[in-house]
């Protein structure tokens, strides 16, 4: 495709959430950017210089604006963390572009945080996420915890799923790619930071219903899909065979790039309805007090994703598209994808 077949304008945000923003966001970014240096994460001055360009702080800031200060300086080391791994080790080099060398390396930094306690060799990262593991153990109860590792090994096994995707030159189809996306991109442990941001825990039993899980997932899928908007440009710079939601759209449907990017949009704005609507539907029952923050966060996790994007150095060159307060389609009918059609169902 010549640059014209592959340019896409982004259309206005649709997130009827309020911006919100911790009064300590500054301080959050010494604090992490200190613990980053302690420990020797950075490689080199250049690569420090990558990280704290990610305003990673800041995202968290925006995610939890009303958390505990104690809860966010855990969730902020471990996304400054989750930035320099997933771009040293998931995205490319040895261990990105490497279908078996990956679920090894993989499997050894998942086993130090399932006993944070052990000692992970001369790993730098194992070592590192095993100290944000304790935090949390210390801080907030072990069911907390344990979400948090367990959804940040359903992360590193869609990695596995991606890598594999990768070598194989394989552009997935639309429903696999969101299937994908879903745990790829990291939402599961991000979200999952929720919990030790806020501090109160989620009752089992409605953490793990139906109708949460879709409302987690749903809010995952939107950051996720914008994620892929406002990196649609880098990503094409860098990789054009690198899945996007909106090159897979071009792909299935025939569609010039950006004319898949107005259907995304679409496809986008009718999940964050379907979010909303059941949303209001859960609040509306006699549910937790944890709960309702928790679901209140999701909302925060999606508005706070879009403003942090639209900052952050890391989207160079991204033209900020404003704001709308219309959804460009509100229809309430599933979308035709088999893997979360169910998120329509009476839940």
């Amino acid at each position: 495709m010549t640059a014209t077949e592959t340019s896409v304008r982004l259309r206005p945000s649709y997130c009827p959430v309020p911006e919100a923003i911790h009064p300590r966001a500054a301080e959050l970014e010494r604090d992490a950017l200190a613990w980053v240096d302690r420990l020797g994460l950075a490689a080199d001055e250049e690569q420090f210089t990558l990280l704290r360009r990610t305003r990673s702080a800041e995202f968290c800031a925006r995610f939890a604006p009303h958390g505990d200060y104690e809860g966010l300086r855990l969730a902020a080391r471990w996304v400054y963390w989750g930035f320099l791994f997933d771009d040293r080790r998931c995205d490319t080099g040895r261990f990105g572009d490497d279908p078996h060398r990956f679920p090894r390396m993989a499997g050894a930094v998942q086993r130090a945080m399932d006993a944070p306690w052990s000692d992970p060799g001369d790993d730098r990262y194992a070592r590192a996420v095993q100290d944000v593991v304790r935090g949390m153990y210390g801080l907030r109860t072990p069911t907390q915890a344990r979400r948090f590792t367990e959804a940040h090994r359903a992360w590193l096994f869609s990695v596995t799923w991606q890598v594999a995707v990768r070598a194989l030159r394989h552009l997935p189809d639309l429903d696999e790619y969101t299937s994908l996306r879903l745990q790829s991109a990291g939402g599961g442990p991000t979200i999952a930071l929720l919990e030790i941001a806020n501090g109160p825990e989620v009752p089992g039993a409605e953490m793990d219903s139906p109708a949460v899980r879709a409302l987690t997932e749903m809010a995952i899928t939107v950051a996720s899909w914008d994620n892929d908007f406002q990196s649609y440009h880098r990503e094409r710079a860098e990789d054009p065979a690198y899945p996007n939601l909106i090159t897979v759209l071009a792909r299935d449907r025939g569609l010039h790039a950006d004319v898949a990017a107005e259907e995304a949009t679409r496809l986008r704005d009718r999940v964050l309805t379907r979010f909303l609507r059941l949303r209001e539907a859960v609040t509306a029952r006699p549910v937790s007090a944890a709960l309702r923050l928790y679901l209140d966060g999701l909302g925060h996790a999606v508005r706070g994703n879009l403003d942090w994007g639209f900052r952050v150095p890391r989207y160079r060159g991204l033209v900020v598209p404003g704001w709308t307060d219309e959804p460009a389609d509100d229809d309430p009918s599933p979308l035709p994808m088999p893997s979360i059609a169910w998120w329509w169902d009476d839940l």
